[in-house]
């Protein structure tokens, strides 16, 4: 099992932005072990189907 830091209980979760779609996500149980590696908010954007997001610079 590999070693993790604990976090003090309500403090906020790790997030990333989403590669395909821009949008902000946080850490997931699921993705304890791979934290590191994971790109996508979902597996739709894993495969590319859902757009990008446009941001408009207004």
């Amino acid at each position: 099992m590999a070693s993790t830091t604990k976090r003090p209980r309500g403090a906020p979760r790790p997030t990333r932005t989403c590669q395909q779609c821009g949008r902000p996500f946080e850490w997931r149980k699921k993705w304890e072990r791979d934290w590191d590696q994971v790109k996508f908010c979902s597996d739709a954007c894993r495969r590319g189907r859902v757009p990008r997001r446009i941001i408009d610079p207004s």
